[in-house]
């Protein structure tokens, strides 16, 4: 495998991007005080102290300098050396000093490029002259430790790759995600909009609610034959939030009410209103797996400079299920959820699906042996299927191991949308059982699952990877009517009742602009179908099809738009 594509060498590359920003920061500015520098997803960013605040004008000089120093093609050298050698390098650096003292041991990582030296664990290119794709992208405020009371920082962010090609091809990417962020589509589309009002909340217009509850309706049909569907309060008392945990450990990203001098919560999640229901039956090892679905609506506080149209809101509805089963059922539960996520992903265009696998974290709870079988029982699932997937060591819940699903769109972007999560926490906080074959109690283990993950954020996700051209069984307005001349009017109108009766979302353009102009209406707003009439459409009782791409279709009989339709509908489901 070549370099530019192995993950290790790229994650070196864009750390050593991270100390040649810094060392070039260090050069223009020498007052300014360093702080940390990781690697990003596609680059890297490093915090700093500065003088006088960095400006956006400053970003073309500091790469430059980059550019000029990677010229000088030092080699990187380091390693661990002993704390009270490395003291002196930073003596002069508040921040450094209280990252190296909270070092355990007797040794730090130290590597050095030329003159310049930072404090480090490693990772790094041999000889800084590889560096030469890169690029600042960008300056923002920080805090020292990510506390909000704590020292203000600068950030300057830059991506890094190990070709040409990649960091054109990157580019193109953002361009085309400026070009098509979902926000601008929403509102050119007619779709929704967010207010002041009611900040991190969307406002679902007529069309933009067609979109919500048609993918809402393909995920029920999906599993109207395996699970039960369930609608549970949004508000309730915070005795029950403390019972979950959730108080404990959620209670700064909730929303409080006082109801008859009582402390009520929004919820953030919907997992306790399902076994809120569980508990309302006992139940026997033959009614298990019970599968709860809910379209619940959340509400969760997130900071006012984290919103971001429908990914960062702050209530959405979520396509929930929980499937209350025995330890023995999880593998193949966990697998049929699998094969439904795969649906639904395929039936939106996504081709390139990945999953992970967390396993238990440091801080945890449960028996080694629960956690190996619930373990097992996620990866096992994933190998019936034929899945390929990495492990995320550590990074599961401190409750139990979980499966994220990942899809990446047509701009090369990838998202995590679908998740599967093993949990005998509530189960057990809850004290639901279920009674075995031997007439004894046993706990049920409650597996978590969502697969849009939320209705709004999987909207914008779609309205970008389509660029706004959504299928046309999703579509809003799947066609649209328009006439050459007022002659056509009455003809127009029995299209629209043939149409309706086949199920389809029509309308007519009722304007008297020329028909050019009608057309580009329709192409603005995105309009799969357009159905033009004139003169010899109406005698002949035909339809001409024009579609987005500018191509046509002439002399469509009506009786013949049934089988167009159904074939449309057919082609968009392989």
């Amino acid at each position: 495998m070549s370099h530019q594509y192995n993950s290790q060498y790229l994650d070196n590359l864009r750390h050593s991007c991270a100390h040649l920003a810094a060392q070039a920061v260090l050069e223009l500015f020498p007052d300014t005080l360093l702080t940390i520098g990781p690697t990003t997803e596609y680059g890297f960013f490093y915090d700093f102290l500065p003088m006088h605040n960095f400006k956006e004008e400053d970003l073309p000089r500091i790469e430059a300098k980059m550019h000029e120093i990677a010229a000088r093609a030092y080699d990187v050298v380091g390693g661990q050396v002993p704390k009270e050698k490395a003291r002196p390098l930073f003596a002069h650096n508040r921040f450094k000093m209280e990252m190296l003292e909270a070092i355990p041991g007797d040794t730090v990582g130290v590597y050095t490029q030329g003159s310049f030296s930072d404090l480090c664990r490693g990772g790094h290119v041999e000889n800084i002259g590889v560096l030469k794709h890169f690029k600042l992208t960008g300056i923002s405020g920080s805090y020292w430790r990510a506390d909000r009371n704590g020292q203000p920082l600068q950030r300057i962010t830059g991506v890094a790759f190990a070709t040409k090609e990649d960091l054109v091809a990157y580019e193109k990417q953002v361009e085309d995600a400026i070009k098509y962020d979902h926000r601008a589509l929403g509102k050119q589309l007619d779709l929704f909009s967010f207010r002041q009002e009611s900040p991190g909340a969307a406002f679902f217009h007529p069309r933009g609610t067609v979109i919500y509850n048609e993918l809402i309706n393909y995920s029920r049909r999906l599993q109207q034959d395996t699970y039960q569907e369930i609608k549970t309060p949004l508000i309730m008392h915070e005795n029950l939030w403390h019972t979950s945990g959730h108080y404990a450990n959620y209670k700064e990203n909730m929303y409080f009410t006082q109801i008859d001098d009582q402390t009520h919560c929004v919820r953030p999640m919907n997992c306790p209103s399902s076994v809120m229901v569980y508990q309302e039956n006992l139940h026997s090892y033959r009614a298990l797996p019970l599968r709860l679905s809910e379209y619940g609506l959340v509400h969760r506080y997130e900071l006012s400079g984290v919103l971001h149209g429908l990914f960062r809101v702050r209530t959405f509805t979520q396509d929930d299920a929980h499937i209350f089963c025995t330890l023995s059922q999880i593998q193949e539960e966990v697998a049929a959820v699998l094969a439904m996520a795969e649906t639904i992903y395929r039936k939106f265009g996504f081709q390139e699906i990945s999953y992970a696998l967390s396993t238990r974290p440091a801080k945890s709870i449960g028996t080694d042996e629960l956690w190996e079988h619930a373990t097992t029982a996620l990866s096992e699932a994933m190998k019936s299927r034929g899945i390929e997937f990495t492990v995320q060591d550590g990074e599961g819940a401190f409750y139990g191991p979980k499966i994220e699903i990942r899809i990446k769109d047509a701009m090369g972007r990838q998202w995590q949308c679908g998740t599967v999560q093993v949990d005998p926490f509530l189960p057990q906080n809850f004290e639901i059982e279920y009674v075995s074959s031997d007439q004894s109690r046993q706990r049920p283990i409650m597996i978590h699952r969502a697969l849009y993950g939320s209705i709004e954020r999987f909207m914008g996700i779609l309205l970008e990877h389509y660029k706004g051209r959504l299928p046309f069984w999703i579509a809003p307005e799947q066609v649209r009517i328009m006439t050459i001349t007022d002659a056509q009017s009455d003809y127009a109108y029995s299209v629209l009742a043939h149409l309706k009766h086949l199920g389809v979302r029509a309308t007519i353009d009722t304007t008297s602009d020329k028909i050019n102009a009608k057309i580009k209406r329709a192409q603005l707003m995105q309009i799969p179908w357009m159905f033009v009439l004139g003169d010899k459409e109406r005698e002949q009782q035909t339809v001409t099809l024009r579609l987005l791409d500018g191509s046509q279709r002439f002399g469509i009989a009506l009786d013949a738009l049934g089988e167009l339709v159904r074939a449309e509908h057919q082609a968009e489901s392989l």
